[in-house]
Protein backbone atom coordinates (compact mmCIF):
# COMPACT_ATOMS: atom_id res chain seq x y z
CA UNK A 1 0.00 0.00 0.00
CA UNK A 2 1.41 3.55 0.95
CA UNK A 3 3.93 1.86 2.58
CA UNK A 4 5.74 -0.89 0.83
CA UNK A 5 7.45 -3.34 2.40
CA UNK A 6 10.96 -4.58 2.08
CA UNK A 7 10.09 -7.54 1.04
CA UNK A 8 8.79 -5.60 -2.15
CA UNK A 9 11.80 -5.10 -3.00
CA UNK A 10 14.10 -8.12 -2.52
CA UNK A 11 13.09 -9.93 -6.14
CA UNK A 12 15.48 -7.88 -7.83
CA UNK A 13 19.17 -6.77 -9.11
CA UNK A 14 21.15 -5.32 -6.56
CA UNK A 15 22.95 -2.10 -7.58
CA UNK A 16 20.73 0.77 -6.26
CA UNK A 17 18.63 2.06 -8.97
CA UNK A 18 18.62 -0.35 -10.83
CA UNK A 19 14.62 -0.81 -9.72
CA UNK A 20 12.50 -1.63 -7.26
CA UNK A 21 9.32 -1.40 -6.38
CA UNK A 22 5.69 -3.01 -5.24
CA UNK A 23 2.24 -2.14 -4.07
CA UNK A 24 -1.99 -2.12 -4.32
CA UNK A 25 -4.63 0.19 -5.01
CA UNK A 26 -8.65 0.51 -5.49
CA UNK A 27 -12.11 -0.56 -7.45
CA UNK A 28 -10.41 0.01 -10.76
CA UNK A 29 -9.50 -2.60 -13.55
CA UNK A 30 -5.51 -3.37 -12.62
CA UNK A 31 -3.29 -0.85 -13.47
CA UNK A 32 -0.05 -2.09 -15.54
CA UNK A 33 3.23 -1.14 -15.89
CA UNK A 34 5.33 -1.64 -19.08
CA UNK A 35 9.03 -1.18 -19.52
CA UNK A 36 10.26 -1.67 -23.33
CA UNK A 37 7.70 -2.82 -24.23
CA UNK A 38 8.47 -5.51 -27.48
CA UNK A 39 5.00 -6.42 -28.28
CA UNK A 40 5.50 -9.47 -30.67
CA UNK A 41 1.79 -11.68 -29.96
CA UNK A 42 0.71 -12.81 -33.16
CA UNK A 43 -3.23 -12.30 -33.19
CA UNK A 44 -5.09 -15.12 -34.55
CA UNK A 45 -7.35 -15.63 -37.18
CA UNK A 46 -11.02 -16.91 -38.51
CA UNK A 47 -9.52 -18.07 -41.42
CA UNK A 48 -7.53 -20.89 -40.32
CA UNK A 49 -4.03 -19.21 -41.77
CA UNK A 50 -0.82 -19.67 -39.86
CA UNK A 51 0.37 -16.37 -38.72
CA UNK A 52 3.70 -15.63 -39.98
CA UNK A 53 6.57 -16.21 -37.35
CA UNK A 54 7.25 -13.13 -34.69
CA UNK A 55 10.70 -11.84 -34.57
CA UNK A 56 12.89 -13.28 -31.54
CA UNK A 57 11.87 -11.41 -28.83
CA UNK A 58 12.94 -11.91 -24.85
CA UNK A 59 11.31 -13.86 -22.49
CA UNK A 60 8.61 -12.11 -20.86
CA UNK A 61 8.26 -11.51 -17.31
CA UNK A 62 4.51 -10.46 -15.49
CA UNK A 63 5.29 -9.24 -12.32
CA UNK A 64 3.65 -6.65 -9.09
CA UNK A 65 7.75 -5.49 -8.72
CA UNK A 66 10.57 -5.89 -10.78
CA UNK A 67 11.94 -9.55 -10.72
CA UNK A 68 16.07 -10.29 -10.48
CA UNK A 69 17.79 -9.73 -14.19
CA UNK A 70 15.50 -7.30 -15.31
CA UNK A 71 18.24 -7.06 -18.84
CA UNK A 72 17.60 -10.20 -20.01
CA UNK A 73 13.79 -10.14 -20.13
CA UNK A 74 11.07 -7.92 -21.72
CA UNK A 75 9.27 -7.13 -18.23
CA UNK A 76 5.48 -5.72 -16.96
CA UNK A 77 4.65 -4.35 -13.84
CA UNK A 78 1.23 -4.19 -12.20
CA UNK A 79 -0.39 -2.33 -9.19
CA UNK A 80 -2.81 -5.42 -8.48
CA UNK A 81 -5.72 -2.66 -7.37
CA UNK A 82 -8.24 -5.36 -7.83
CA UNK A 83 -6.70 -8.07 -5.77
CA UNK A 84 -6.36 -5.22 -2.64
CA UNK A 85 -10.46 -5.07 -2.91
CA UNK A 86 -10.82 -8.58 -1.85
CA UNK A 87 -11.19 -7.59 2.03
CA UNK A 88 -12.73 -4.57 3.54
CA UNK A 89 -11.16 -1.30 2.16
CA UNK A 90 -11.51 2.60 2.57
CA UNK A 91 -11.60 3.63 -1.06
CA UNK A 92 -9.62 7.26 -0.49
CA UNK A 93 -6.86 5.30 1.38
CA UNK A 94 -6.77 2.76 -1.55
CA UNK A 95 -6.96 5.61 -4.01
CA UNK A 96 -4.20 7.71 -2.02
CA UNK A 97 -2.42 4.25 -1.58
CA UNK A 98 -2.10 3.61 -5.57
CA UNK A 99 -0.77 7.22 -6.43
CA UNK A 100 1.82 6.53 -3.69
CA UNK A 101 2.89 2.96 -5.00
CA UNK A 102 3.29 4.34 -8.60
CA UNK A 103 5.41 6.93 -7.43
CA UNK A 104 7.49 4.43 -5.36
CA UNK A 105 8.08 2.55 -8.43
CA UNK A 106 9.22 5.69 -10.78
CA UNK A 107 11.69 6.59 -7.38
CA UNK A 108 13.00 3.08 -7.40
CA UNK A 109 14.11 3.49 -11.19
CA UNK A 110 11.55 1.84 -13.25
CA UNK A 111 11.10 3.62 -16.59
CA UNK A 112 7.23 2.77 -16.50
CA UNK A 113 4.08 3.89 -18.09
CA UNK A 114 0.21 2.73 -17.31
CA UNK A 115 -3.04 2.27 -18.66
CA UNK A 116 -6.18 1.44 -17.01
CA UNK A 117 -6.18 -2.22 -18.63
CA UNK A 118 -9.86 -3.91 -18.99
CA UNK A 119 -8.86 -6.99 -20.46
CA UNK A 120 -7.74 -8.16 -17.28
CA UNK A 121 -11.41 -8.19 -15.62
CA UNK A 122 -12.88 -9.22 -18.89
CA UNK A 123 -10.35 -12.33 -19.29
CA UNK A 124 -10.95 -13.32 -15.37
CA UNK A 125 -14.85 -13.86 -15.99
CA UNK A 126 -13.87 -15.75 -18.92
CA UNK A 127 -11.03 -17.88 -16.76
CA UNK A 128 -13.89 -18.24 -14.32
CA UNK A 129 -16.22 -20.00 -16.28
CA UNK A 130 -13.44 -22.61 -16.96
CA UNK A 131 -11.87 -22.84 -12.87
CA UNK A 132 -13.49 -25.96 -11.26
CA UNK A 133 -14.54 -24.56 -7.58
CA UNK A 134 -12.58 -27.10 -5.99
CA UNK A 135 -9.63 -25.98 -7.11
CA UNK A 136 -9.91 -22.57 -5.54
CA UNK A 137 -11.39 -24.08 -2.41
CA UNK A 138 -7.79 -25.88 -1.46
CA UNK A 139 -6.13 -22.48 -1.50
CA UNK A 140 -4.01 -22.11 1.86
CA UNK A 141 -4.16 -17.76 1.61
CA UNK A 142 -8.48 -18.41 1.51
CA UNK A 143 -8.75 -20.88 3.92
CA UNK A 144 -6.59 -18.41 6.54
CA UNK A 145 -8.15 -15.47 5.65
CA UNK A 146 -11.60 -16.58 5.62
CA UNK A 147 -11.13 -18.22 8.74
CA UNK A 148 -9.60 -15.36 10.35
CA UNK A 149 -12.55 -12.82 9.32
CA UNK A 150 -15.45 -15.14 9.65
CA UNK A 151 -17.86 -16.29 6.64
CA UNK A 152 -20.04 -13.28 7.11
CA UNK A 153 -16.72 -10.86 6.52
CA UNK A 154 -15.75 -13.01 3.29
CA UNK A 155 -16.62 -11.87 0.07
CA UNK A 156 -17.24 -13.98 -3.30
CA UNK A 157 -13.82 -12.25 -4.74
CA UNK A 158 -11.83 -13.66 -1.98
CA UNK A 159 -12.29 -17.07 -3.20
CA UNK A 160 -12.09 -16.17 -6.79
CA UNK A 161 -8.99 -13.77 -6.58
CA UNK A 162 -6.50 -16.40 -7.62
CA UNK A 163 -8.61 -16.63 -11.02
CA UNK A 164 -8.19 -12.89 -11.22
CA UNK A 165 -4.14 -13.56 -10.55
CA UNK A 166 -3.78 -15.72 -13.37
CA UNK A 167 -5.57 -13.32 -15.60
CA UNK A 168 -2.77 -11.05 -14.97
CA UNK A 169 -0.27 -13.30 -15.99
CA UNK A 170 -2.03 -14.82 -19.03
CA UNK A 171 -2.95 -11.99 -20.67
CA UNK A 172 0.62 -11.06 -21.18
CA UNK A 173 1.71 -14.48 -22.48
CA UNK A 174 4.29 -14.48 -19.60
CA UNK A 175 7.17 -16.75 -19.73
CA UNK A 176 7.98 -16.52 -16.14
CA UNK A 177 6.46 -14.60 -13.30
CA UNK A 178 8.73 -13.70 -10.16
CA UNK A 179 7.46 -15.51 -6.99
CA UNK A 180 8.56 -16.17 -3.77
CA UNK A 181 8.49 -19.77 -1.74
CA UNK A 182 5.15 -18.72 -0.25
CA UNK A 183 3.58 -18.14 -3.39
CA UNK A 184 4.14 -21.02 -5.62
CA UNK A 185 0.91 -22.64 -5.20
CA UNK A 186 -0.75 -19.48 -7.27
CA UNK A 187 1.31 -20.07 -9.64
CA UNK A 188 0.76 -23.71 -9.91
CA UNK A 189 -3.19 -23.00 -10.05
CA UNK A 190 -2.29 -20.27 -13.00
CA UNK A 191 -0.45 -22.96 -15.15
CA UNK A 192 -3.13 -25.38 -14.32
CA UNK A 193 -5.66 -22.85 -15.75
CA UNK A 194 -3.21 -22.23 -18.61
CA UNK A 195 -3.33 -26.00 -19.57
CA UNK A 196 -6.75 -26.68 -18.94
CA UNK A 197 -8.46 -23.56 -21.14
CA UNK A 198 -5.74 -24.60 -23.53
CA UNK A 199 -7.19 -28.19 -23.78
CA UNK A 200 -10.65 -27.23 -23.86
CA UNK A 201 -9.97 -24.83 -26.57
CA UNK A 202 -6.71 -25.02 -28.29
CA UNK A 203 -5.16 -27.66 -30.54
CA UNK A 204 -6.70 -30.46 -32.02
CA UNK A 205 -10.18 -29.64 -31.22
CA UNK A 206 -10.16 -25.86 -32.40
CA UNK A 207 -8.16 -27.01 -35.38
CA UNK A 208 -10.78 -29.74 -37.01
CA UNK A 209 -13.32 -26.78 -36.85
CA UNK A 210 -11.19 -24.95 -39.35
CA UNK A 211 -8.59 -22.95 -36.11
CA UNK A 212 -5.16 -22.60 -36.43
CA UNK A 213 -4.93 -25.00 -33.59
CA UNK A 214 -1.89 -24.39 -31.22
CA UNK A 215 -2.29 -23.26 -27.43
CA UNK A 216 -4.22 -19.92 -26.39
CA UNK A 217 -2.20 -18.84 -23.34
CA UNK A 218 1.47 -19.87 -22.34
CA UNK A 219 2.16 -21.83 -19.32
CA UNK A 220 4.07 -19.74 -17.23
CA UNK A 221 7.30 -20.67 -14.95
CA UNK A 222 8.34 -20.10 -11.98
CA UNK A 223 10.90 -16.98 -12.03
CA UNK A 224 13.00 -17.96 -7.96
CA UNK A 225 15.70 -15.63 -6.86
CA UNK A 226 18.54 -17.15 -5.90
CA UNK A 227 18.39 -15.43 -2.77
CA UNK A 228 15.20 -13.34 -0.59
CA UNK A 229 12.74 -15.52 -2.18
CA UNK A 230 11.15 -15.38 1.60
CA UNK A 231 12.16 -11.94 3.60
CA UNK A 232 10.89 -13.17 7.63
CA UNK A 233 9.57 -10.74 10.23
CA UNK A 234 12.40 -8.65 11.94
CA UNK A 235 10.70 -9.81 15.50
CA UNK A 236 10.41 -13.57 14.14
CA UNK A 237 12.67 -15.22 12.21
CA UNK A 238 10.12 -18.28 11.42
CA UNK A 239 7.98 -15.82 10.22
CA UNK A 240 7.33 -14.15 6.56
CA UNK A 241 7.56 -9.99 6.90
CA UNK A 242 4.03 -8.93 5.70
CA UNK A 243 2.86 -5.47 5.50
CA UNK A 244 -0.83 -6.88 7.44
CA UNK A 245 1.08 -8.08 10.59
CA UNK A 246 0.35 -6.17 13.57
CA UNK A 247 3.66 -4.67 14.70
CA UNK A 248 5.39 -2.23 12.63
CA UNK A 249 8.45 -3.42 14.06
CA UNK A 250 8.16 -6.30 12.34
CA UNK A 251 9.32 -4.84 9.12
CA UNK A 252 11.21 -2.27 7.15
CA UNK A 253 9.67 0.13 4.64
CA UNK A 254 11.00 1.62 1.62
CA UNK A 255 9.73 5.30 3.22
CA UNK A 256 10.96 4.43 7.08
CA UNK A 257 12.75 7.79 8.26
CA UNK A 258 16.51 6.78 9.22
CA UNK A 259 15.79 7.07 12.84
CA UNK A 260 13.07 4.59 12.46
CA UNK A 261 15.13 2.03 10.83
CA UNK A 262 18.08 2.61 13.26
CA UNK A 263 15.72 1.85 16.00
CA UNK A 264 14.07 -1.07 14.45
CA UNK A 265 17.12 -2.99 13.50
CA UNK A 266 18.51 -1.58 16.74
CA UNK A 267 15.69 -3.96 19.05
CA UNK A 268 14.75 -6.87 16.20
CA UNK A 269 15.52 -10.33 17.42
CA UNK A 270 19.04 -12.13 17.93
CA UNK A 271 20.62 -15.20 19.39
CA UNK A 272 23.27 -16.03 21.77
CA UNK A 273 24.89 -18.13 19.44
CA UNK A 274 29.37 -16.32 18.66
CA UNK A 275 29.68 -15.02 15.17
CA UNK A 276 27.67 -15.09 12.09
CA UNK A 277 26.46 -17.77 9.68
CA UNK A 278 23.87 -18.58 7.00
CA UNK A 279 21.54 -21.90 6.62
CA UNK A 280 21.51 -22.94 10.33
CA UNK A 281 18.30 -23.80 11.24
CA UNK A 282 18.60 -23.49 14.71
CA UNK A 283 19.75 -19.35 13.83
CA UNK A 284 16.54 -18.24 11.81
CA UNK A 285 17.18 -15.03 12.40
CA UNK A 286 20.59 -14.88 11.71
CA UNK A 287 20.00 -15.71 8.40
CA UNK A 288 16.93 -13.98 7.75
CA UNK A 289 19.29 -10.37 8.72
CA UNK A 290 21.97 -11.74 6.84
CA UNK A 291 20.21 -12.46 3.73
CA UNK A 292 18.90 -8.98 4.22
CA UNK A 293 22.29 -7.79 3.89
CA UNK A 294 23.24 -9.24 1.33
CA UNK A 295 20.18 -8.15 -1.28
CA UNK A 296 20.37 -4.77 -0.08
CA UNK A 297 24.99 -4.22 -0.67
CA UNK A 298 24.35 -6.41 -4.04
CA UNK A 299 27.22 -8.87 -2.18
CA UNK A 300 27.64 -12.82 -2.85
CA UNK A 301 26.61 -15.31 0.31
CA UNK A 302 30.33 -16.02 0.37
CA UNK A 303 31.23 -12.31 0.46
CA UNK A 304 28.80 -11.38 3.15
CA UNK A 305 29.97 -14.49 5.25
CA UNK A 306 34.08 -13.52 5.16
CA UNK A 307 32.79 -9.72 6.14
CA UNK A 308 30.73 -10.89 9.21
CA UNK A 309 31.13 -14.08 10.42
CA UNK A 310 33.37 -13.04 13.40
CA UNK A 311 31.11 -10.04 14.15
CA UNK A 312 29.22 -9.28 17.03
CA UNK A 313 25.43 -8.60 16.44
CA UNK A 314 26.11 -5.20 17.79
CA UNK A 315 28.51 -4.35 15.28
CA UNK A 316 26.67 -6.15 12.48
CA UNK A 317 23.69 -4.00 13.38
CA UNK A 318 25.21 -0.98 12.56
CA UNK A 319 26.40 -2.28 9.55
CA UNK A 320 22.80 -3.55 8.27
CA UNK A 321 21.57 -0.43 9.44
CA UNK A 322 23.85 1.54 7.68
CA UNK A 323 23.40 -0.23 4.49
CA UNK A 324 19.61 -0.42 4.87
CA UNK A 325 19.61 3.66 5.01
CA UNK A 326 22.65 4.48 2.11
CA UNK A 327 20.11 2.35 0.13
CA UNK A 328 16.63 3.54 0.82
CA UNK A 329 17.75 6.93 1.15
CA UNK A 330 17.71 7.85 -2.75
CA UNK A 331 14.77 6.32 -3.32
CA UNK A 332 13.32 8.48 -0.54
CA UNK A 333 14.69 11.46 -1.41
CA UNK A 334 12.90 10.84 -5.21
CA UNK A 335 9.71 9.47 -3.83
CA UNK A 336 9.33 13.04 -2.67
CA UNK A 337 10.20 15.20 -5.39
CA UNK A 338 7.33 12.80 -7.43
CA UNK A 339 4.99 13.46 -5.34
CA UNK A 340 5.32 17.01 -4.92
CA UNK A 341 4.86 17.18 -8.50
CA UNK A 342 1.17 15.76 -9.55
CA UNK A 343 1.40 16.79 -12.86
CA UNK A 344 4.44 14.58 -13.70
CA UNK A 345 2.95 11.88 -11.81
CA UNK A 346 -0.38 11.83 -13.74
CA UNK A 347 1.85 12.34 -16.74
CA UNK A 348 3.93 9.17 -16.50
CA UNK A 349 0.81 7.56 -15.29
CA UNK A 350 -1.04 8.12 -18.45
CA UNK A 351 1.69 7.68 -21.22
CA UNK A 352 1.17 4.10 -21.99
CA UNK A 353 -2.00 3.77 -22.16
CA UNK A 354 -2.18 1.96 -25.64
CA UNK A 355 0.92 -0.73 -25.36
CA UNK A 356 -0.18 -2.78 -22.34
CA UNK A 357 -3.96 -2.77 -24.35
CA UNK A 358 -2.01 -3.74 -27.40
CA UNK A 359 -0.55 -7.09 -25.88
CA UNK A 360 -3.68 -7.36 -24.06
CA UNK A 361 -6.44 -7.34 -26.42
CA UNK A 362 -4.58 -10.13 -28.92
CA UNK A 363 -4.95 -12.51 -26.09
CA UNK A 364 -8.46 -11.65 -24.93
CA UNK A 365 -9.56 -11.20 -28.47
CA UNK A 366 -8.36 -14.42 -29.41
CA UNK A 367 -9.60 -16.47 -26.03
CA UNK A 368 -12.57 -14.87 -26.99
CA UNK A 369 -13.15 -16.24 -30.49
CA UNK A 370 -12.04 -20.11 -29.89
CA UNK A 371 -13.89 -20.30 -26.51
CA UNK A 372 -17.02 -18.47 -27.99
CA UNK A 373 -17.23 -20.45 -30.83
CA UNK A 374 -16.85 -23.81 -29.54
CA UNK A 375 -19.67 -22.98 -27.21
CA UNK A 376 -21.96 -21.70 -30.00
CA UNK A 377 -20.85 -24.62 -32.54
CA UNK A 378 -21.48 -27.17 -29.75
CA UNK A 379 -25.28 -26.16 -29.12
CA UNK A 380 -25.84 -26.08 -33.23
CA UNK A 381 -27.83 -28.78 -34.14
CA UNK A 382 -26.41 -30.87 -37.01
CA UNK A 383 -27.87 -29.84 -40.38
Amino acid sequence: MSRTLLSHILHRPPPLLASRGGGRGGALPSRLRTLRLNCSVAEATASGDEAPAPPARKKRVVSGVQPTGVDLYETLFFIVDLHAITLPYEAPQLSKATRSTAAIYLACGIDSSKSHVRAHVELMWLLSSSTPIGWLNRMIQFKEKSRKAGDENVGVALLTYPVLMASDILLYQSDLVPVGEDQTQHLELTREIAERVNNLYGGRKWKKMGGRGGSLFKVPEALIPPAGARVMSLTDGLSKMSKSAPSDQSRINLLDPKDVIMNKIKRCKTDSFPGLEFDNPERPECNNLLSIYQIITGKTKEEVIRECENMNWGSFKTTLTDALIDHLQPIQVRYEEIMSDPGYLDGVLLEGSGKAAEIADITLNNFTFHSVAIKVNDYQSPE
